[in-house]
């Protein structure tokens, strides 16, 4: 079932192509990873500290900062709406919601 499920995934993914030759399967893998490559560098430049807070002005756990630092990224969009001068905020947005799924499954084992 799950073979099938995958099948069917795949062929609906590489039917989309773009104008520039891209499947929608390659755009979700390089969106994707360039998402990562910017979590894991930025994760090593602060030190760990959105799953490790320092707590020097929030007292909050990592779930408790990484919601308020999403609600800031949701306000700006609300504000500006998305656009060339918010699609960085989006980026953040998307990293913010990896890590809150990766605080999350720390928290709760």
């Amino acid at each position: 079932m799950e073979k099938e499920y995958i099948g069917k995934l795949n062929n609906l993914l590489n039917v989309s192509q773009k104008e520039n030759g891209y499947s929608t399967r390659d755009l979700i893998i390089e969106e994707s990873e360039s998402v990562t490559k910017l979590l894991l560098m930025k994760n090593e430049a602060y030190g760990d500290s959105a799953l490790n807070p320092s707590n020097i002005f929030a007292n909050g756990d990592a779930v408790e900062n990484l919601s308020a630092r999403i609600d800031d990224k949701l306000m700006r969009i609300k504000m500006r709406g998305i656009n060339d001068e918010t699609e960085d905020t989006v980026q953040d947005l998307i990293g913010y919601l990896i890590l809150l799924k990766v605080a999350l499954r720390v928290k709760h084992g």
